[in-house]
């Protein structure tokens, strides 16, 4: 297809010739792509469709069959979500509350920072880490790794267990969120026979 366009400046219309001719010119240079340009066209669009937003005093309150299960407060967070993962930053100080089916709290954590991973229910809390029990069960540690699914805690790293008869620590934790159950690979500390 060629374009021509006249244009004629002493007619008080010339403007809208220029704009004329700058559409035609360009939906000239627009032509179909082939099946391999938009291929690689699709690619790079989805490769770059990330989406972001930012939380300031953040409450977060998550819901299964009508019930919340878990709310986790922070400073701020930040999401970032792609076509293959969507995480939530969360800065601290963050504090997170677990549900049971009656509504009751039976477990409260606290972090310095943390990590939740919607498409799979996980998280993951760094620094300073608190966690305590209704059962008045205790656990430190600088990371902690929980699998909401399960409700299940994990950390390879160090960590330290503190109940009313007795104290743990060592490495290779893994337990349930209310501590009512959980074995530590390599422990040192005082228990206590009854």
């Amino acid at each position: 297809m060629q374009v021509t366009a006249t244009l004629v400046q002493n007619k008080p219309y010339y403007s809208f010739g220029i704009i004329t001719f700058i559409c035609l010119l360009i939906a000239s240079a627009c032509g179909e792509l082939s099946n391999e340009n938009k291929r690689k066209v699709n690619k790079a669009l989805s490769d770059s469709l990330t989406s972001s937003t930012q939380t300031i005093g953040l409450t977060l309150n998550l819901i299964e069959d009508g019930i919340k299960k878990v709310q986790i407060d922070g400073k701020s967070a930040q999401t970032y979500s792609t076509d293959k993962k969507n995480e939530t930053r969360i800065s601290g100080p963050v504090s997170i509350l677990v549900y049971d089916s009656t509504q009751a709290i039976t477990t409260w954590a606290d972090a310095d920072s943390a990590i939740y991973y919607s498409e799979t229910s996980k998280f993951k809390l760094f620094g300073n880490v608190a966690v305590r029990t209704h059962s008045k069960k205790f656990l430190y540690s600088e990371y902690l790794y929980w699998n909401q699914n399960n409700n299940r805690i994990s950390n390879p790293r160090f960590v330290t267990i503190i109940t009313p008869s007795d104290s743990i620590a060592g490495t290779g934790f893994t337990g349930t969120t209310d501590l009512s159950s959980y074995t530590i690979k390599n422990p040192t500390g005082q228990i206590t026979l009854q």
